[in-house]
């Protein structure tokens, strides 16, 4: 269970996705989810792992029981959080306290109060004795061999009210001997200028090492820990993906991000910030959360670029227009086609997408007509990449890609007196010189049409027993009545390996629909290396 890391201990990233992030609503997290998560950061390289509040809950009792068992940490150490003894107790009989050593975490978090009025209205005891159990836990927990971190719990307005008394705590915390004492912008209203102001006055008066742990309420988190370093803060807390209770806590990525790119700072084992993007997106999906697209670092949006002018910088000089070089943190440029495409965002998508086009100024130019052409009538290319492919290739070889020639289709949608329905629909096409038609149902018309396609098709080709359409949306664009309006609908597909976007636009969603599916499932088979029809 213990971890080894090549980082000295000069400064620490703090992880406290599993107790302050799991307090975001929606997430509701497993111990088998804690487990995962806890091996993606440890994977990452953060120093520590707060696993959550053993004694507190039989989730977080089993996690730590199970963390020690089943995971053999490499870089970060795990922590355990709790507060400081009740009033009026000692620690040594706390039973709290003792459930925090009986995790055999090597470290342990203490919330301390350092807010007078919620010592004197929350604890219900006096500002003395308050002080009396930050001493007496943290050196009760220090002869116990323990590692302590103190998070005073609501610092900042605590220091705003009687900022003599919130100096008191951290001075008692660190001289009874906690390694860190971290500042707690609790209710997350705090600015930059605040916080490094604070920060540095706080480690001037008391000599104390100091972290912080910023909420986001103000969409400051990120910008405030910073600021905290700037001030002389050497541990900072936050949480994968910003999660957090409200809106939220620092997000661990772009904190990371520019302690290593911007400051200069190796807070991660080397050639870990490269698995940035990875990380995010594997603790999004453990967490059954869609991750952020336009997330800073690692969105799938953080290097897309669109604009026509943006693009012919771009050509020249990546750098133009983007800040770092995204593979850095693991992540890929993109370039977006749409109405605003010029020629040199096709250029450079036909370079991302493995398609020479030689530098042909005429191919060029009927690529972005056709594309101004079709996104002026609804379709949506910057959404749609694999229908952006198969409109190109079509315009570079002369003809569209064919591996089946459709005849006609049809979908029918019966209602019946008894309250139930029935969805059918059938597909005639030619495929290798050979006529099929064939008739499936579904649960709705679109994905009778689609398990009728598959029908027809398999048997010929089947590369595409492997697809699967995971996502399906519909718009309607503007028109002048809504049952008259265009439809507008992109279907994600896949193959085990990967996903591909389509679209379709027509007067119906059965239309719109059949387009996009004849696209995913022609795009499909070029994935697969199948040869197209002569």
């Amino acid at each position: 269970m213990t971890a080894t890391s090549e980082l000295d201990d000069s400064f620490h990233v703090f992880d406290t996705t599993l107790r302050d992030g799991a307090q975001r609503e929606g997430i509701n997290l497993t111990v088998a989810d804690k487990l995962a998560i806890a091996r993606h950061l440890d994977d990452f390289g953060v120093g520590f792992i707060e696993g959550g509040w053993p004694g507190a809950n039989p989730r977080d009792t089993e996690f730590f029981a199970r963390a020690r068992e089943e995971i053999d940490f490499r870089h970060a150490q795990l922590v355990a959080f709790g507060s400081t003894r009740r009033a009026g107790a000692t620690a040594a009989e706390d039973h709290q306290v003792r459930a925090l050593l009986e995790s055999d975490a090597e470290v342990i978090t203490l919330v301390a109060k350092s807010h007078d009025r919620h010592v004197e209205l929350a604890l219900r005891t006096t500002l003395d004795e308050n002080l009396a159990m930050v001493a007496d836990t943290v050196s009760h927990l220090k002869a116990q061999g323990r590692r302590v971190f103190v998070d005073c719990e609501h610092f900042f307005d605590g220091y705003r009210a009687n900022p003599e008394y919130a100096k008191s705590v951290v001075r008692t915390a660190s001289e009874a001997g906690a390694d860190v004492v971290i500042l707690c912008d609790t209710n997350g209203g705090m600015l930059p200028a605040q916080i490094q102001a604070v920060v540095a006055t706080v480690l001037a008066d008391t000599g104390a090492r100091l972290g912080i742990h910023a909420q986001d309420d103000t969409g400051c988190a990120v910008a405030n820990t910073l600021a905290a370093v700037d001030a002389g803060a050497t541990h900072v807390q936050c949480t994968a993906n910003g999660y957090g209770e409200r809106v939220g806590n620092a997000n661990l990525f772009p904190v990371v991000a520019a302690l290593e790119l911007k400051y200069g700072k190796q807070v991660l084992p080397e050639g870990r910030l490269r698995e940035m993007t990875r990380i995010s997106h594997a603790i999004a999906e453990v967490v059954n959360l869609t991750p952020s697209t336009h997330q800073p670092y690692v969105g799938v949006s953080a290097f897309a670029h669109k604009a026509g002018l943006h693009a012919s910088a771009i050509k020249v000089d990546p750098d133009l227009y983007q800040h770092i070089d995204p593979e850095l943190v693991g992540n890929t440029m993109r370039m977006l086609v749409s109405d605003m495409a010029g020629r040199a965002s096709i250029e450079l998508k036909g370079k991302e997408l493995g398609i020479d086009l030689g530098g042909d100024r005429e191919l060029v130019g009927r690529v972005v007509e056709r594309v101004k052409e079709r996104e002026l009538a609804g379709y949506t290319y910057e959404a749609a990449d694999a229908s952006f492919e198969l409109l190109l290739r079509a315009e570079a070889e002369g003809r569209p890609l064919k591996y089946f020639e459709v005849e006609s289709w049809r979908a029918i949608t019966e209602d019946r007196p008894d309250g139930s329905h029935a969805n059918e629909a059938t597909v005639k096409l030619w495929a290798k010189g050979e006529r099929i038609v064939a008739t499936a149902e579904g649960n709705g018309p679109v994905n009778a049409l689609d398990r009728s396609l598959r029908v027809a098709l398999e048997k010929i080709y089947p590369e595409l027993a492997k697809l699967d359409l995971v996502d399906y949306k519909v718009r309607i664009l503007e028109g002048v009545h809504g049952t008259q309006s265009t439809t507008r609908v992109l279907i994600s597909t896949s193959d085990g390996t990967g996903e591909w976007a389509t679209v379709g636009v027509a007067e119906n969603v059965i239309a719109a629909s059949w387009q996009a599916l004849e696209d995913a499932y022609t795009y499909g088979l070029l994935r697969a290396g199948v040869a197209p029809a002569e």
